[in-house]
């Protein structure tokens, strides 16, 4: 039997799934993982049909961080690469931002399921998504500190736009994780459900957000995370701005005449 590949990517209509599936070690990210994400991001960004993501990890795990022997001590001990994807990572570093720098800047949705450890890098990787279902299991922790490496990817940067200060501090300071309802109560995930309505709950998020206009969402995205970069009345005006070019889109046109009509508008992202 062949070995499954470090990252699984599932194709349903509008929506696709990807799952880390690196279960024997929490799913930490690792040459193949990153260079995989790279281009997977690439793909759900350039595709026109697909229209929301999912992220999540295999067998229990969402992820545990950054696999740091294969990622860094292999090449500091002076040691050839294992396989073609560190070999891929040693030619182009780049390749790791792409790699994990992308989740925070693709243009579609990107729903998180989680269940399980989500340390480190693998806590940076959610930070970057939209929305968070998370099953009651689930820990979330910033280890960094402790391994005596920096929180990148966006890891220092986010954490305190997402949680209190003091919490937030407190996580990067000393390493400690927080639980699930811990992480609900400060606004970290969206929801909490049993484990075994995880994947179906995160499902039902792509669903009804797959029904909606794709360019809409997409700016509307693009204009949230732009909003902490651009003062109100900047803001405001470029909202006006991409609203009136939108409304001369095929789906901004269906929309209102789908209402007038009164039937389901149907959407096709243009």
């Amino acid at each position: 039997m062949s070995e499954q590949p470090a990252l699984l990517v599932e194709r349903d209509g509008h929506v696709v799934t990807v799952t880390m599936n690196r279960p024997e070690a929490r799913n930490a990210l690792n040459p193949e993982m990153i260079c995989r994400m790279a281009d997977v991001w690439d793909m759900i960004d350039t595709d026109e049909d697909v229209r929301v993501a999912i992220l999540t990890g295999s067998n229990g795990h969402f992820c545990a961080g950054a696999d740091l022997d294969k990622l860094v001590s292999r090449s500091l001990k002076g040691l050839p690469p294992e396989n073609d994807w560190e070999q891929r990572i040693r030619d182009d570093y780049q390749v790791i931002f792409r790699g994990l720098l992308r989740t925070s800047r693709t243009i579609k949705p990107l729903i998180a399921a989680i269940e399980g450890s989500c340390i480190a890098g693998g806590v940076e990787i959610l930070q970057a998504t939209d929305i968070r279902v998370a099953a009651p299991n689930a820990s979330f922790a910033l280890t960094e500190a402790t391994r005596g490496v920096m929180a990148v990817n966006g890891g220092t940067q986010r954490i305190l736009a997402q949680v209190p200060y003091a919490i937030g501090m407190e996580m990067m300071l000393t390493g400690k994780a927080i639980d699930a309802e811990t992480a609900l109560r400060h606004g970290f995930v969206n929801c909490i459900v049993p484990q075994e309505q995880l994947m179906a709950t995160a499902i039902d998020y792509a669903r009804r957000i797959a029904e909606f206009p794709p360019l809409h969402l997409q700016a509307a995205k693009e204009m949230m995370l732009r909003s902490r970069d651009m003062n109100l009345a900047d803001g405001m005006r470029m909202e006006q701005f991409v609203s009136y070019l939108l409304s001369s889109t095929e789906d901004g046109k269906e929309g209102t005449k789908a209402f007038a009509e009164k039937r389901k508008p149907q959407y096709k992202g243009r």
